[in-house]
């Protein structure tokens, strides 16, 4: 078989660029038919979205040149934001060309690539300019009258300089969850959070509030399937640029690309990965898990909720678990009790909004053997509800966030805990020496009357998130930053539910004096309209030393004349906010309308595509 090459040059001398338009045709004979395929610059094909779930993706293929030192600019909109990278030789060699990431959808897009083009021992420089079109991109309908948009509707506020470069990962829920999901429960042993099944809807948006990649989730998360059902959680920017996160019963890593590292199910002893995926220092992952078989000290079996930590390698073996039913006291109510059972984290429930559980009601579900995923005492019910761990290198240990305690806790490889940050009420005498005390900024201790403590200083309630700020931290001094919630503060619902309020915190723990101090904290201000419920996040930046805060479910009501239920309510409208260390006034604000958010935070492309 003999092949020919055809190509001819067209120079933009203007844009000092080579705008190439040629043809590579495969002369057929008895192997096959002629194949055509359009050749633009002066290497190989552009292929679009080539691992099929990320439509705003596209790879330039080498043409069979070994390629080095590229880089790659997408041509804004007018007025639209940059985007441009260096691509290391990594990237070229993995993908087959030059990686192209942040188009824009229904557009046609304009790329200029830069490149040294190796080829029989000579090297020549480039400057190529290419032209294709992505396609839209979609949601999927939740089948209410709630949804409006068909994407995140993003409108930024405030964007200061400095911060014009961020890209920010979106994960949101499309509310309510998929019928599909939730014809499977568990029933070998009862229990479990299986059912808990959304279709999500994950992208990174610009500071203009474009669109710039979108994951096809529906491609690997199927919600007909047991085993890859679940709403998509836990989304971490891993050391080497890719993406880490889970969903129900798997846990997977792909790179901005769409190309898959890996896919897995959990172990077999495991079930339910939800909110927590942490890419550990030492090369292995903490996933937020249950048991998926748990004899009880009654005899009784049952799946647990939320409950368990696991470390996996690289290879996906498990090397430890923290088992929180033995580790922390499940029986500790005094959060549980005060809780507003129409809004358990996900579990949104108008006809329940303003309710409290009773110690009766809890007595009632152990008799009558209640177990699944519903807020209550001991194994096999939601007491837990852990929606963060963080591995602390320095001693070894995990520190979680536990929404149905009010409590960020750490607990060493021996399973031991270290100290709880949280309300002193109601801890056993095992724990009581390990509850932080509260200290001002000179390390006086602030008076506090059971839940309540003087000087702007409070617990975190409800929370999600309680990261270790690693740059900041010491071995016996750390920094933490927490998404309060607010439900439930100070031990009690108030009068008004318009009296509760979202903050975005940073406490400082000395861990050898078993202190904590309130360092900084934004959210208040904005009152009940920041008010989040559920999710959320609070995060620290080490590349623009600052914070990011998603109040991820502001404006969350309900309308509780129209019957209850979710679909009678509105979806919420949150927002992105991130401060400069020590500010409280945003460097970034970008608004949401018509968004279930989960979690949101910067995305490196240095990180993604210029690393080694």
């Amino acid at each position: 078989m003999q092949f020919s090459l055809k190509h001819a040059a067209i120079a933009t001398a203007a844009a000092g660029m080579a705008l190439a338009a040629s043809h590579a045709m495969a002369m057929g004979g008895a192997s096959g038919a002629n194949v055509t395929y359009a050749v633009q610059g002066n290497i190989g094909e552009v292929v679009w979205n080539p691992h099929k779930i990320a439509p705003l993706t596209a790879v330039i293929r080498n043409g069979g040149y070994e390629i080095k030192n590229a880089k790659v600019r997408i041509v804004p909109k007018a007025n639209g934001q940059e985007i441009k990278y260096d691509v290391s030789r990594r990237q070229i060699l993995t993908h087959g060309g030059i990686p192209v990431f942040g188009l824009y959808p229904d557009y046609l897009n304009t790329v200029e690539v830069e490149y040294d083009r190796v080829y029989n021992g000579k090297t020549e420089h480039f400057q190529d300019r290419y032209q294709f079109y992505a396609p839209p991109v979609y949601t999927m309908s939740n089948g209410t009258p709630m949804q409006s948009t068909t994407m995140f509707n993003a409108k930024p506020e405030i964007v200061k300089p400095g911060f014009e470069d961020r890209l920010y990962l979106i994960d949101n829920q499309l509310y309510s969850a998929a019928p599909q999901g939730g014809r499977f429960v568990w029933n070998n042993p009862t229990g479990g959070a299986l059912e808990w099944a959304f279709n999500s809807e994950v992208g990174i948006i610009d500071t203009k509030g474009e669109t710039r990649w979108y994951l096809l989730a529906s491609l690997i998360n199927d919600t007909e399937d047991p085993w890859s059902s679940g709403f998509m959680m836990g989304f971490q920017q891993a050391p080497d640029g890719a993406l880490t996160w889970g969903f129900g019963q798997r846990y997977v890593k792909y790179d901005l690309i769409g190309r898959k590292i890996w896919d897995r199910r959990l172990p077999s002893a495991y079930a339910d990965y939800s909110h927590a995926f942490d890419n550990m220092q030492n090369g292995n992952s903490l996933l937020r898990v249950s048991s998926a078989d748990y004899r009880r000290a009654d005899g009784k079996r049952v799946h647990t909720v939320r409950d368990v930590i696991i470390e996996v390698d690289k290879d996906g073996g498990v090397v430890d678990e923290w088992k929180l039913m033995e580790i922390l006291d499940p029986y500790r109510a005094d959060v549980i009790k005060v809780l507003d059972q129409g809004a358990v984290c996900l579990n949104i429930d108008a006809s329940k909004a303003g309710q409290t559980l009773s110690a009766e009601d809890l007595a009632k579900q152990e008799a009558e053997g209640q177990f699944g995923d519903v807020a209550g005492v001991g194994p096999g019910r939601n007491w837990a509800h852990v929606n963060s761990v963080d591995y602390d290198p320095t001693d070894d240990s995990i520190i979680i966030s536990s929404r149905h305690q009010s409590a960020a806790i750490k607990i060493g490889r021996d399973k031991k805990v270290k100290w709880i940050m949280g309300s002193p009420e109601g801890w056993s005498d095992k724990f009581k020496d390990k509850v932080l005390t509260p200290v001002d900024a000179k390390g006086n201790k602030i008076k506090c009357e059971g839940s309540k403590c003087e000087g702007g200083f409070d617990w975190s309630w409800t929370q999600h998130t309680a990261w270790r700020i690693d740059k900041k931290s010491t071995k016996d001094v750390i920094y933490i930053t927490v998404f309060d919630n607010g439900d439930a503060r100070g031990m009690e619902q108030p009068a008004l539910a318009e009296e509760k309020y979202t903050r975005g915190v940073i406490y400082k723990i000395d861990q050898k004096k078993m202190t904590v101090e309130q360092v900084w904290e934004v959210g208040k201000e904005y009152g009940h309209d920041a008010f989040s419920p559920v999710t959320g996040l609070a995060q620290y930046q080490e590349d623009k030393d600052s914070v990011v805060v998603y109040y991820s479910t502001a404006g969350l009501t309900f309308d509780l004349h129209a019957g209850g239920g979710a679909a009678n309510g509105n979806i919420p409208d949150p927002w992105i906010c991130e401060y400069r260390w020590g500010e409280t006034e945003p460097s970034v604000k970008i608004n949401f309308t018509d968004a279930f958010g989960y979690q949101a935070f910067p995305i490196s492309l240095e990180k993604a595509f210029s690393q080694n």
